[in-house]
């Protein structure tokens, strides 16, 4: 029985093209597919036959729902945190290799794109959303943060709408995603296939895109920009649910959506929502690398923690969807130990170095 690979890395034309292939599991990333991307990235940089690359996602369904999370629990939870940390260092090794990629790089996103297939899109110069593509970072639901880069990504955006997604785990489509900049062209699922063969045949990457760029229209949050603004501008989760609670309360336009975000977040874990707000904080001061490095500090004390563990238990493993934080309430987080997640960790630079 042929097994078939999980990532196909083939040369076409004047591409090189990465497919991400596990549509079974929605083509989420594990660190086998890591260590195959990374080095073939490497010698693409250095390849003149070479002058763009393309990745996408095998199927209809996903471009890649995430990193491997349950296989993650599991080394976890059978004492070998070690080895799962090694997953993510290697994979913020590689995000960081995507941020500084010296040719054109072309994310082809039709589908879902959460977590890890974040880190694989959002650092490179060209993402491109097709019909399907349905982004979200929803690791507060499940006790970790959004990292992959999110910590430099994410504050970026405009008027909040970084906070406000990585506080509530919103799914937004492809012309939310193009008005804040996490997609820079929108192009109908139908053309996608046009696209990469005039992507293949050569030619200006900038020309070819906007040859089958269409305007997606205004999106689904267009008239609740100010009010997000506003809201999640706000310098504390608390400051921010008190006014989501106060926009709730005084009914308006916004007074059900108001309610409902703040219904959703008080159900996140409470120290992730903390963590979320300390990165979006420090991001955007920080280049990718340096996000990548805090985010790795942080990680080591989340798989060291305890409500990692506990939302995946309650969204994948039992799926009852009642996880037990500890903390369970915001008041009850401590700013001393959120500050300590982002304290150095031994040998961090060398972990994080390009040829690590």
């Amino acid at each position: 029985m042929t097994t078939e690979p999980e990532v196909l890395l083939e040369e076409k034309g004047a591409a090189g093209i990465i497919t991400l292939n596990r549509p079974k599991a929605l083509n989420a990333l594990n660190l086998a597919m890591v260590r195959e991307i990374l080095p073939r990235l490497r010698a693409w940089a250095n390849d003149p036959a070479v002058t763009r690359v393309i990745i996408k996602g095998a199927g209809e369904k996903a471009f890649c729902a995430g990193g491997d999370v349950r296989s993650i629990y599991d080394l976890g939870r059978a004492g070998r945190a070690e080895e799962a940390l090694g997953f993510f260092r290697e994979e913020y090794v590689l995000n960081d290799y995507i941020g500084s990629f010296p040719k054109p790089y072309v994310a082809l996103i039709d589908g879902i794109c959460m977590g890890g297939g974040f880190g694989l899109s959002a650092h490179g110069a060209h993402r491109v959303a097709g019909d399907r593509y349905l982004f979200a970072m929803p690791e507060v639901n499940i006790g970790l943060f959004p990292d992959v880069g999110g910590t430099h990504v994410l504050p970026r955006l405009p008027g909040a709408f970084g906070v406000f997604l990585a506080l509530t785990g919103t799914r937004i489509r492809a012309a939310e995603a193009y008005a804040c900049g996490l997609a820079t062209d929108v192009v109908p699922s139908s053309a996608f296939p046009a696209l990469e063969d005039a992507l293949v045949a050569g030619g200006d990457v900038e020309q070819i895109l906007a040859d089958h760029r269409i305007d997606p229209g205004p999106g689904a949050f267009a008239d609740r920009t100010d009010f997000i603004a506003d809201a999640f501008g706000r310098p504390e989760v608390s400051a921010i649910l008190a006014a989501l609670d106060e926009a709730a309360a005084a009914g308006g336009p916004h007074g059900e959506f108001a309610a409902a975000t703040a219904r959703e977040m008080r159900l996140r874990s409470p120290t992730s929502l903390c963590i979320a707000m300390e990165q979006m904080r420090r991001g955007g001061a920080l280049d990718l690398g340096a996000c990548l490095k805090l985010e790795l500090r942080v990680v080591t004390r989340v798989m060291a923690g305890h409500d990692f563990y506990e939302g995946v238990r309650a969204v994948l493993v039992d799926r009852d969807n009642a996880p037990k934080w500890q903390p369970s309430k915001l008041d009850e987080v401590d700013s001393a130990v959120i500050a300590a997640h982002f304290d150095p960790i031994p040998n961090e630079l060398e972990l994080l170095a390009p040829g690590a």
